[in-house]
C-alpha cells in the first residue's frame, strides 16, 4: 500500500509541476528542486538529526547547509511562556507574555467563521514575535463527552461547525508565515488513558464525524503539520496508523507536509517510519540511533529517511526562520491581537435563560452584590497542559467594576471554597482558607453567611459559578459535571436572600444545571474568555450589547442523557495514570523517574467502543427523543429575531437557501441562522437532523437582511463502507431553519 502511496505521490508532483498548484497543498512543492539538492548533500546522520527532537520545544535543522530547526509554539489559544530548553518549568523571560485568547469552546460559541480567522492572525502574529515556526493548534476533535478534560480547548460536538472554524483559524495562521500543527489526530476524545485506550469506531463514524474537522483544515486550509493523537484507533496507534496517516492523510487528502506525535506519543521504530510520522517529539530512542540501525541491516531504506526529511523541508522552505536577534526582543501581547481576543468575547458569551427580562441589568440599579470565587480567579493557566502567561486578564469583577463605575456600588464575597485540584509541587506553607479539600466540599458555612447577608440590601445579586482550570483539565476527565463546593447550596441561599438573581456559568464545557435551574431568573454561559473576558461579559450585563453566542454543544439535563454514558460505552472501567504527565511532570507526581516508569508500564489498554456511531450530541438527543436542558445551537438574545420563508435552489453542486431575517428589537444584535437537513423516506440510516450550514448575521434595529445560506453536495454525501467510498444518496430532503437545533423557525422541502 505505502509503495502505490508513493507512486500516486510521484504522479501528483508531475501534474502540479506541468499545471501549477491546484489545492493548498500544493503551495508545500515549489521547491522539491532545490529541497532534492540539499538531501543530496546530507549525511545519513544529519537526516536522522532531523526526525526527532532537538529541545523540548524544537527539532534539529541542518546548522552546516543553512537549514534552521523548527521551533514549535504550544497553543492554542494563546503562545505559551518559554521553558527551559528540556522542560516545562516557565525560563522567567520579561518580553514573552502574550495575549490570551478565549477558549477553544469560547471561539465555537461566536459560531463565526470570520472570528475564527481573525483569531488565527492573532495566534500566528504572536507566534512570530517569539521565532516560532509551528503552533501546536488548532485543536479540533468532536466533543464526545460532557466531562472531557478538553472539552474547553476543542471547538464543537459538530463536525460541519468544528471544520468551518479549524479552516479558518487554519488559513488565519498561516496567512501570518506561521505553521499550524492540527491535533490530535484522530478519534482523541477522552483524557481518560489516552495513552493506551484503544477507540473503536466505525468506518462511516470516522469519516463523517471525527476526521471532517480534519479534512477541511488540511485539504482546504493548507494546514502544513499534524500532530498524531495519544491512542489507539482501530487497534493502532495514532502515531503509526497506516490508516490513518499514509492511506487517507497523505493518499486521499493529497497532505504534503509533516507529522510531529505528541510528546511521548511515539511508540516504535519500524511503525513510525513505515506508517506515517515524521518527527518524535520528544527524545530520540525510536527515530534516532535505531533508524540509523535500520538502515544498516536493511530494514529500512535510505530513501525512506529521505521522504520523511523530504516532507520536513517543504515546512521548513514554507515558512520563514525568523533570526535569533530579531525574536523575543519586544513583548509578545499586542494591542491589535488583544481586540481580537476581545471581539471573540463579546461574541462568544451565551444567554442561556432570561425569565422576567431580569438582564440586561436596570439603570435603576445602584448596588450589585457578585458572589462566587469564579469572579475574581483567573482562567489564563492552571491545571495540567496549556497555558498562557499574560500579559494581562480582565476578571469578571474587575468588568463589572470598571462598567458600573462611581455610581453603582459594587460589593464582592467569595460565596464558596475553591477546589484547587492536583498539587503542582510541595503544599504551600499556610493552607488558603478560602481552597477546599475536596471537589465535593459542602458549602462553607461562614462564606454562605457573609455572601446572604451581601445579598440581602443588594439590587441586583450576580452569582459566579461553574469550574476551573484545575476541575476541567488536560490529564484527567471529570468523573461527573456537577457544580463543585457546594455552589448550589449557596445559590438557593442568595435566591431566598434575593430573587433578583443571575447566574454567570465560568467553565469549557457544561455542567449539571438541575438545581440551579430553579433558582436562577437568568443564566449567563462566560467560558475561560480571555484577556479581556471580564470586559466583555459586563458589557453584556448591562446591555451595551446583545448577547449573542450559541452553544456549541449540548447541555444534558444529567450526565446519563449523554449518548457514551447511556450506551455504556464511558467511563472506562479501567484507570490508569496519564502518560505525558507520567513522562515528563515530576513535579506534579513528586516521583522519580524509575517510579513513573513502572507505572507507564503499567499503564491498562482498555477498548473505548464508539457504538452509539454517528448520533453524537444533539443527534442523540434529537433522534432519541431526549430533552436536553439547553440544546446545541441555543442562545438568547435581547432582541426577537424573526425568519421569513425559505427560497430554496437546488443544483448538482449544492442547494442555496435564501430568506429574510428581521431584528425586530431596539438595539443592534447579531444572530447566528442555523441550517439542518432531515432526511425523507431515506434507504440509509440518518440522525433525526443534521446542521449543514450557518451564518453569523449582524442587524441594526429594525433592520432586515436577504441571507443565503449554502448547502453543497458534499457535505450530503455518507460514507457507502459497502464501496469504501463517499455516495449521495439521491432522494428528498426537509430543510428546517431556525435559532437553534431545538428552536425551528421555517421548514421547506428540497430534493438532491
Amino acid at each position: 500500500m505505502y509503495k502505490n502511496l508513493l507512486k500516486i505521490a510521484g504522479l501528483a508532483l508531475l501534474i502540479v509541476a506541468c499545471s501549477g498548484p491546484k489545492s493548498p497543498q500544493d503551495k508545500l512543492m515549489v521547491n522539491e528542486k532545490k529541497i532534492n539538492a540539499i538531501i543530496a548533500q546530507m549525511s545519513l546522520e544529519e537526516k536522522v538529526e532531523m526526525l526527532h527532537s532537538k529541545t523540548n520545544m524544537s527539532s534539529a535543522g541542518v546548522p552546516r547547509l543553512g537549514i534552521a530547526d523548527v521551533n514549535y509554539a504550544d497553543g492554542p489559544f494563546g503562545i505559551r511562556e518559554e521553558g527551559v530548553p528540556n522542560g516545562f518549568t516557565p525560563a522567567g523571560w520579561t518580553l514573552d507574555s502574550a495575549t490570551y485568547f478565549p477558549t477553544g469552546s469560547a471561539l465555537a460559541a461566536t459560531w463565526s467563521e470570520e472570528l475564527a480567522y481573525l483569531y488565527g492572525t492573532g495566534m500566528g502574529k504572536e507566534a512570530r514575535l517569539r521565532g516560532k515556526d509551528v503552533i501546536l493548534g488548532p485543536a479540533v476533535n468532536i466533543q464526545r463527552l460532557p466531562v472531557g478534560g478538553r472539552t474547553y480547548e476543542y471547538l464543537s460536538e459538530d463536525p460541519i461547525l468544528s471544520a468551518a472554524l479549524s479552516m479558518n483559524y487554519t488559513k488565519g495562521v498561516q496567512d501570518q508565515g506561521t505553521a499550524v500543527c492540527i491535533k490530535h489526530f484522530a478519534v482523541n476524545n477522552q483524557e481518560t488513558n489516552r495513552g493506551s485506550v484503544d477507540a473503536q469506531v466505525d468506518e462511516r463514524t470516522l469519516r463523517e464525524i471525527y476526521l471532517k474537522p480534519f479534512e477541511r483544515a488540511i485539504v482546504e486550509g493548507g494546514a502544513m503539520s499534524v500532530m498524531p493523537a495519544y491512542n489507539k484507533v482501530n487497534g493502532d496507534y495514532c502515531s503509526e496508523n497506516e490508516h490513518l496517516l499514509n492511506e487517507i492523510l497523505r493518499g486521499e487528502w493529497g497532505f504534503k507536509g509533516f507529522t510531529v506525535s505528541d510528546w511521548g506519543g511515539t511508540h516504535s521504530t519500524m511503525g513510525a517510519m513505515l506508517h506515517g510520522l515524521n518527527v518524535q517529539m520528544t527524545g530520540s530512542n525510536y527515530m534516532g540511533q535505531p533508524v540509523i540501525d535500520s538502515v544498516k541491516t536493511g530494514a529500512l531504506t535510505e530513501d525512506q529517511v529521505d521522504e520523511k526529511v523530504r516532507q520536513i523541508l517543504r515546512v521548513r522552505f514554507a515558512i520563514e526562520p525568523v533570526p535569533a536577534d530579531v525574536a523575543n526582543t519586544e513583548m509578545t501581547s499586542k494591542p491589535e491581537q488583544q481586540q481580537i481576543a476581545y471581539k471573540v468575547a463579546q461574541r462568544s458569551i451565551v444567554l442561556l435563560k432570561n425569565e422576567g427580562k431580569v438582564l440586561p441589568l436596570s439603570k435603576d440599579v445602584k448596588k450589585i452584590a457578585v458572589v462566587g470565587q469564579n469572579a475574581v480567579l483567573k482562567t489564563q493557566s492552571g491545571g495540567m497542559g496549556a497555558g498562557v502567561k499574560a500579559l494581562y486578564e480582565i476578571t469578571p469583577l474587575q468588568g463589572i467594576q470598571k462598567r458600573a463605575g462611581d455610581a453603582v456600588e459594587v460589593v464582592y464575597a467569595p460565596g464558596y471554597k475553591n477546589f484547587p485540584g492536583r498539587r503542582w509541587g510541595p503544599a504551600p506553607a499556610v493552607a488558603n482558607p478560602l481552597e477546599a479539600a475536596a471537589i465535593d466540599e459542602p458549602a462553607d458555612p461562614a462564606l454562605l453567611a457573609e455572601a446572604v447577608e451581601a445579598a440581602k440590601d443588594a439590587d441586583v445579586v450576580i452569582f459566579f459559578g461553574g469550574t476551573n482550570k484545575s476541575i476541567e483539565t488536560e490529564g484527567s476527565d471529570r468523573s461527573d459535571i456537577n457544580l463543585p463546593t457546594g455552589q448550589e447550596e449557596v445559590v438557593a441561599a442568595l435566591y431566598e436572600a434575593n430573587p433578583n438573581l443571575v447566574t454567570v456559568l465560568i467553565s469549557g464545557g457544561p455542567t449539571d444545571l438541575q438545581v440551579l435551574e430553579q433558582y436562577s431568573p437568568a443564566i449567563v454561559q462566560g467560558w475561560w474568555n480571555g484577556t479581556e473576558g471580564g470586559t466583555a461579559l459586563a458589557e453584556v450585563l448591562f446591555g451595551d450589547i446583545a448577547p449573542s453566542g450559541k452553544l456549541p454543544f449540548t447541555f444534558p439535563v444529567k450526565l446519563e442523557d449523554s449518548p457514551a454514558y447511556a450506551m455504556g460505552n464511558f467511563p472506562d472501567k479501567t484507570q490508569g495514570g496519564d502518560l505525558f504527565t507520567l513522562m515528563y511532570r515530576a513535579d506534579a507526581t513528586q516521583m522519580t523517574r524509575e517510579e513513573r516508569q513502572k507505572l507507564i508500564d503499567a499503564m491498562p489498554k482498555p477498548v473505548s467502543k464508539y457504538t452509539e456511531g454517528s448520533l453524537v450530541g444533539y443527534r442523540w438527543f434529537d433522534t432519541k427523543n431526549v430533552k436536553p436542558m439547553y440544546a446545541f445551537g441555543h442562545g438568547l438574545s435581547y432582541v426577537d429575531f424573526t425568519y421569513g420563508p425559505m427560497n430554496v435552489k437546488s443544483g448538482k453542486k449544492s442547494i442555496k437557501v435564501t430568506f429574510d431575517l428581521t431584528n425586530a428589537g431596539d438595539m443592534e444584535a447579531d444572530e447566528v441562522a442555523q441550517l439542518y437537513v432531515r432526511r425523507i423516506d431515506s434507504k440509509v440510516e440518518w440522525p433525526a437532523k443534521e446542521l449543514k450550514a450557518f451564518q453569523r448575521v449582524t442587524l441594526a434595529p429594525g433592520e432586515t437582511k436577504a441571507v443565503t445560506l449554502e448547502i453543497k453536495a458534499d457535505d450530503l454525501r455518507y460514507w457507502n463502507v459497502d464501496t469504501n467510498a463517499w455516495t449521495l444518496e439521491h432522494g428528498k430532503l426537509e430543510l428546517l431553519l431556525g435559532s437553534a437545533s431545538d428552536d425551528i423557525r421555517q421548514k421547506a422541502d428540497a430534493s438532491i
